[in-house]
């Protein structure tokens, strides 16, 4: 399956997820019963962490009216207006390694990081 070439069918500011987290989390959305067709994974930034800002993540049953939304391997990523001013640009990936398996953003917008890479500063 491929990726989408832009959000919401239009030329703009992107954000990717690899093919991986895209596996990971269709299939967890699929556990929670949910319809990958209309349902999410809400990628967002919200205040927090030793560095300033923190990435946040969750599924949602459907987007909001001012969301940006992408779909790359059939996942839908949904991220709101303020949030996108912060990750665009980003990758989302998993990750599997001795500390445990999740979820890893990969900002270009970062400046700085907390030493754990929970929270980061643009």
């Amino acid at each position: 399956m491929s990726t989408d070439a832009a959000p919401n069918g239009k030329d703009g500011p992107q954000i990717e997820v690899t093919e991986d987290a895209a596996e990971q989390a269709l299939s967890l959305l699929d556990s929670e019963g949910l319809d990958s067709s209309v349902a999410g994974l809400r990628l967002f930034v919200q205040q927090g962490g030793c560095a300033g800002l923190s990435y946040g993540m969750r599924f949602d049953d459907e987007p909001e009216s001012d969301d940006t939304i992408f779909t790359h391997y059939g996942l839908r990523v949904f991220v709101d207006p303020a949030s996108m001013n912060y990750i665009e640009g980003s990758v989302v990936d998993y990750e599997t390694g001795l500390q445990g398996a999740g979820f890893h953003v990969e900002n270009p917008n970062v400046v700085s990081e907390c030493g754990c890479g929970e929270s980061f500063r643009t």
